[in-house]
């Protein structure tokens, strides 16, 4: 009997973090995650306020997404005016220790980024 050979599979579908890192990092992600962990729930117009680069659409944009992956909950309370408020989920949540240590990374690396890329510019 021969042996099956394996059928070559693409870099991206290869690395089992490749999904997380599409969920996570993508531009407003973590500013929007962040911010509800420090300050907790808050109305879209707070996030607005907190996040002053993120144009409305995009904050609409990503907390649509975030709600969908289950990193945000969106509560719609049926008042008049009605009030929508936006927390982070408890799956949200457990990304607190990735974040701590990407951000002991970049305070130990960082510097050393930003020397090879004026070493790297030099020599262009």
């Amino acid at each position: 009997m021969a042996a099956k050979t394996a059928e070559p599979v693409a870099p991206e579908q290869a690395c089992p973090i490749a999904p997380v890192v599409d969920i996570v990092f993508s531009r407003w992600t973590t500013p929007i995650l962040w911010t509800l962990h420090e300050y907790g729930r808050q109305r879209f117009g707070e996030l607005e306020r907190r996040i002053t680069t993120i144009t409305p659409k995009v904050l609409t944009q990503r907390l649509r997404q975030l709600e969908r992956d289950g990193l945000v909950v969106r509560t719609y309370h049926p008042e008049v005016p009605p009030r929508v408020e936006y927390e982070i989920s408890d799956l949200g949540r457990s990304l607190a220790p990735l974040f701590a240590h990407l951000s002991e990374w970049a305070t130990a690396n960082l510097p050393k980024v930003e020397q090879a890329r004026r070493t790297y510019d030099a020599r262009s």
